[in-house]
């Protein structure tokens, strides 16, 4: 009897690790059925193009909730780095132009607020779902205090070409830009000790603190480096759509948060990994472009992806480790 347990244990743990891609390849499957023309390239450069912010800002996201954490500051810290990204560039607004220099200026800046969340979560003992959703808020507040409630126009070709509008091969520059950003966020988890250490706090902090294991240094060092991918998320976010102001990154918590537990990365931290992201993103983005191949009306598209996290959760929550659900 305990060999079939552990059987069917097995299997169980290895269904969760697959279950995403199920889900992504039947969607495509189901949607193209529907409507053919989800198979056309156009329409496949079209979700590429559409999954790069998220895909940037899901890096970031994951290596937080690996860690057993969560962070709310995701839209303030997007919001006020494709602010100031924009003011940096050739722009209608401020007579500053450093052109390009001006992306590493926004993920140094999103790195900052990232060290900031770490630090008040750490050194204050504030839970990070409080301390980042505070930071979060001060960073809209911010970015809306610098403009006035205005918008500030990006005149800068060369910005949005080089991060947005200019392609390689017909694949526009963000793309190439998020595949890079997602290249970076799996060597750090895979071949450095911060990716390491990140895992052991998100499954048993405490073993991970008798290890040796740094773990408040740890914790902020992670929130500072998820805060550099929020901050190049900001200088892509202003160079795709040409402005920057306090909303511009309006929705993209729910988006990112979503994606993450889609693509099989536990809320309780120690499972899960950047590419289940990846194929959590693209299942939230292929979900999104079908309903509107099938006419389906906004307000349903939020209802179908607040009902997909709630089943996303409970497919993937392995019930045997919990002793008590808070």
């Amino acid at each position: 009897m305990a060999s079939v347990a552990i059987s069917n244990g097995g299997l169980l743990g290895h269904w969760r690790r697959w279950a995403p891609v199920a889900v992504l390849v039947g969607l495509c499957i189901v949607v193209g059925i529907i409507n053919p023309s989800f198979f056309s390239l156009g329409n496949a450069v079209r979700m590429l193009n559409t999954a790069a912010i998220p895909l940037v800002i899901c890096m970031g996201a994951t290596f937080i909730i690996l860690m057993g954490s969560i962070d709310l500051s995701v839209e303030g810290t997007v919001a006020l780095c494709a602010v100031a990204a924009s003011m940096l560039v050739a722009n209608d607004l401020t007579g500053v132009a450093i052109g390009l220099w001006s992306v590493p200026a926004a993920i140094l800046l999103g790195g900052l607020l990232g060290l900031l969340n770490g630090l008040v979560h750490v050194k204050l003992k504030i839970p990070s779902f409080m301390a980042t959703l505070g930071i979060g808020f001060a960073g809209i507040g911010i970015a809306t205090a610098i403009l006035g409630g205005v918008m500030v126009r990006v005149s800068d070709n060369d910005f949005r070409n080089w991060l947005s509008l200019g392609r390689l091969f017909d694949v526009p520059a963000a793309v190439w830009i998020a595949a890079v950003a997602v290249a970076v966020a799996w060597v750090i988890q895979e071949r450095t000790r911060i990716g390491r250490w990140l895992y052991a706090i998100g499954t048993d902090e405490q073993t991970a603190r008798n290890s040796g294991i740094p773990v408040e240094r740890t914790r902020i060092l992670i929130f500072g480096i998820a805060g550099m991918f929020y901050g190049l998320a900001g200088a892509l976010s202003a160079a795709q759509i040409g402005r920057g102001h306090a909303l511009i990154a309006q929705d993209r918590l729910f988006t990112a948060i979503t994606a993450v537990v889609v693509g099989g990365t536990a809320l309780s931290g120690g499972v899960g990994s950047v590419l289940n992201s990846v194929i959590g993103v693209f299942i939230v983005i292929v979900l999104a472009n079908g309903m509107v191949l099938m006419g389906i009306e906004p307000y349903v598209q939020k209802g179908v992806q607040g009902l997909l996290i709630i089943a996303a959760v409970a497919l993937a929550l392995d019930r045997s480790r919990l002793d008590v659900v808070k």
